[in-house]
């Protein structure tokens, strides 16, 4: 770009390459692809329900932890 904010020719590559990066950097993040989408309610209650299924894997897996133990020191004395 020019130092005193006067934009090149239209029709010039180097129009053409400020309108490119321009359009790459805009947006702020990630652009949407043309796939599918869904809703910001589904997407909530699938990663909320992600949580409580890996909470309740670390019960049970504590839970296991907890009877193998008691189970193998029964016959011990």
């Amino acid at each position: 770009m020019v130092l005193n904010g006067a934009a090149p020719p239209r029709g010039s590559a180097a129009a053409a390459a400020g309108l490119r990066i321009r359009r790459e950097t805009s947006g702020g993040g990630a652009t949407r692809g043309s796939g599918n989408s869904i809703s910001r309610n589904i997407a909530l209650v699938m990663s909320i329900g992600f949580i409580a299924f890996v909470a309740l894997l670390h019960v049970f897996g504590k839970l296991l932890v907890i009877y193998s133990t008691r189970r193998h020191t029964e016959g011990k004395v």
